[in-house]
């Protein structure tokens, strides 16, 4: 009886759970098995070792997810992709509403006018370099 409710890890689930549990208790978690003072001796503290020993005692809260291979298949219907079409009354009243907005919302953008550059680029004066008689 006592045997079936005890859980059969493979070692792979074995390495992993005494490997978070001792870093658990190296970070000072509390241990969960009552041990006395000489058995820790002997054990030399390990921090694996003590998390082996409730591993097997059993008072560790675990529980594995082991995910098992299923052997049915679903049907999957196909998705409907609905697209909308509009008619083309509805797409010219569309791009008449969209130009309005554009001729309402501002700025127009055109092409920049090599005089315009002429005006940013030459209104800063350069300054000459000024030398001290002293370091001459």
């Amino acid at each position: 009886m006592a045997e079936e409710n005890k859980q059969e890890f493979s070692k792979y689930e074995r390495a992993r759970i005494i490997g978070a549990r001792g870093l658990q208790i190296s970070m000072d978690a509390p241990i969960l098995v009552k041990i006395d003072d000489e058995a820790l001796g002997n054990l030399n503290y390990d921090p694996l070792k003590i998390a082996e020993l409730e591993l097997e005692s059993g008072i560790l809260p675990i529980s594995i997810n082991k995910p098992m291979p299923e052997r049915h298949e679903e049907d999957i219907e196909k998705v409907k992709i609905e697209t909308k079409t509009l008619s083309d009354a509805e797409k010219i009243k569309a791009e008449q509403e969209e130009e309005k907005e554009i001729a309402e919302g501002g700025e127009m953008m055109g092409l920049a006018n090599p005089e315009e550059e002429r005006e940013d680029t030459g209104s800063a004066p350069r300054e000459s370099a000024v030398i001290p008689e002293d370091l001459a």
